[in-house]
């Protein structure tokens, strides 16, 4: 794993450094801001990754050169096995074509503590494109690993998404995917909620998250989350 991810970094990389034809020009080369948030639960595609408890989270990401970014972030997950922890990794390139902004990346799912020979840490690859729609702006992505968590093959995962502002400060975005997995758990997921924003480092979602396929276990049931972020 770590000759992986030192080959996908150095991939990234190249992609950052390699991209600047598309660049806009920049004030600063590195522009860094931080983000701290907690939720009532974190879902991930759907799914509970704290067993439909609290969640705390943090980051911090860079921008280069307008173009490139480069990031990490860490949460509480709890899958009933000791793990008790998750960090990402994660560095790609934001080039725009015209009115579509393009966002194509490399992400390292690691997890602390979690026990020998689970097989949990991963690499996904993504690409995803968002193109405004009047005040809207609408979206899709695809997500692909090679050596899914827990050691269950190739998994991709494809999504489409949008987003529209209302009202002062609120905002409604959802979501629908589809999660196909080598290891027989494929299912497809959404979402839908609302935003808020107190200010500009201050905000809230409520949002309800669901799949089809709730006989996996609670885990992949309807929940509703609601999350409070602060970015700066």
């Amino acid at each position: 794993m770590n000759k992986t991810w030192s080959a996908l970094m150095a991939a990234a990389a190249t992609l950052v450094l390699g991209g600047s034809a598309f660049a806009q020009e920049a004030e600063k080369p590195i522009d860094l801001s931080f983000n701290v948030g907690a939720a009532t639960d974190y879902v991930f595609r759907g799914v509970s990754q704290t067993d439909e408890n609290p969640q705390a989270y943090a980051g911090v990401d860079a921008t280069l050169w307008g173009l490139g970014y480069a990031g990490a972030w860490v949460s509480n997950v709890d899958f009933g096995n000791r793990t008790d922890g998750e960090f990402d990794l994660y560095a790609g390139v934001r080039p725009t074509l015209g009115p579509v902004n393009i966002d194509l990346g490399v992400i390292y799912y690691g997890y602390i503590n979690s026990p020998s020979g689970s097989d949990q840490d991963y690499v996904e690859w993504k690409a995803a494109a968002s193109i405004p729609a009047g005040p809207a702006t609408v979206g899709a992505a695809v997500y692909w690993s090679n050596d899914f968590f827990g050691g269950t093959g190739n998994a991709t995962y494809y999504e489409i998404n949008g987003s529209v502002p209302f009202a002062e400060k609120f905002s409604i975005s959802g979501a629908v995917g589809h999660q196909e997995v080598d290891y027989d758990g494929d299912y497809n997921t959404w979402n839908i909620g609302i935003g808020y924003s107190f200010n500009d480092v201050l905000g809230f979602d409520l949002r309800y998250h669901d799949t089809d396929e709730h006989d996996f276990g609670k885990l992949y049931d309807s929940r509703v989350v609601l999350g409070l972020k602060a970015a700066f």
